[in-house]
């Protein structure tokens, strides 16, 4: 384990365990703190008998420390889901995300991707309003340049400019799981249910998004709803910027005066628009009437039924292949290096052997191991 890593862990653990850096300091047997800064700084390396003196001080098994594919109180997690989702399928996904998370940051700087270390914030805070988030999300598609169809690039600028992870993952419809975020000071990760119409997966994204660029300043709910009705605080703020980030506003007023379309012109026109963009019907209807584009009685007056749909036929027919190309590409590298087994890869990835190697095909990056 590289020494920052373990001096993250080692800080971590010392944190969650109520310890200051004195206190750790002196049950080490160390003159001073400076020790223990250094440590957690990784400009001091740990002999073994200082790691089995920490392990037995702080009542966890050595592996506890040593794992670096393991995330004891170093990450938060936040998982976006329906209202009756059971605990214990929150629990799992929240331990998966955290392995794939720690594995990726573990094995990227290992085989010459580095992560991004500066992470990019919103500066909104508590006292935020929705209209500051769609400020946020449309400064955010213009600085990233997210074009007429936002959605379609959204994921790609995450990864290449964020130095974020998004990973396609399998969850099962009783599961009531859309998507989670996994944040970490050098490394936010979302997950989205990749059986999920590419519509909803767009928006989720993008509100996931949101959680991850004001973790600090606006940290989510462990448990955040699907449910539009129950949205509040920091969930209405995400809402309102995924809405801003793939609905640009002068894409929707060049289609003209949407209150004098007749009712039938209207559904289909805005069936047409939530097509184009590759958003659901509800969510468009929802931005014009924030953008005031829309009067909120009409909206109202349209039949549930006549808007139901999730954006583009055609991307919903496509089922993406799972985690992401950038994740496996590091994946893969690191098995062909040494530095982790096929098998380990397996079990972390919950696949069978021949399943990893298809899934690398899947993203056109070469098996580095003979079935």
């Amino acid at each position: 384990m590289h020494s920052s890593l373990l001096g993250t862990r080692t800080r971590a653990l010392r944190r969650a365990h109520g310890m200051t850096q004195r206190e750790l300091a002196r049950a080490l047997g160390f003159n001073d703190r400076q020790t223990v800064s250094a440590i957690e700084s990784g400009a001091r390396r740990v002999t073994a008998e200082e790691l089995l003196r920490l392990a037995e001080i702080l009542d966890i098994p050595l592996e506890s420390i040593f794992d670096s594919f393991q995330l004891p109180d170093e990450s938060g997690f936040s998982c976006l889901c329906a209202a009756d989702a059971a605990p214990e399928r929150l629990i799992a996904c929240e331990q998966r995300a955290e392995q794939w998370a720690a594995a990726f940051r573990t094995l990227a700087p290992e085989v010459e991707r580095p992560l991004k270390l500066v992470q990019r914030k919103l500066g909104l805070g508590r006292a935020a309003r929705r209209e500051d988030a769609m400020l946020a999300g449309e400064q955010f598609a213009r600085e990233f340049r997210l074009g007429e169809t936002p959605a379609l690039r959204l994921a790609e600028v995450m990864e290449k400019k964020l130095g974020m992870l998004v990973l396609a993952v399998d969850t099962k419809p009783r599961d009531g799981i859309a998507g989670a975020a996994c944040y970490l000071p050098d490394l936010g990760t979302a997950l989205l249910a990749r059986r999920e119409p590419a519509a909803r997966r767009h928006l989720t994204l993008a509100r996931l998004l949101f959680h991850l660029l004001t973790w600090d300043t606006l940290p989510p709910k462990h448990r955040l709803t699907t449910d539009q009705a129950r949205l509040r605080g920091a969930e209405r703020l995400a809402d309102g910027f995924a809405g801003a980030v793939l609905m640009p506003a002068i894409a929707l007023r060049r289609r003209g005066d949407w209150n004098k379309l007749s009712r039938p012109e209207l559904i289909r026109q805005t069936h047409a628009a939530a097509e184009e963009l590759h958003v659901t019907t509800n969510a468009l209807q929802r931005r014009l009437v924030a953008l005031g584009l829309l009067a909120k009685a009409t909206a109202r007056e349209l039949p549930e039924q006549a808007l139901r749909r999730s954006g583009n036929r055609a991307e919903n027919a496509r089922l993406p292949a799972l985690f992401s190309k950038p994740f496996m590409d590091v994946i893969g590298r690191a098995i062909d290096r040494g530095r982790i087994s096929v098998r380990r890869t397996a079990r972390l990835l919950e696949l069978t052997i021949d399943d990893l190697a298809d899934l690398l095909r899947a993203h056109n990056l070469p098996c580095p191991f003979d079935l």
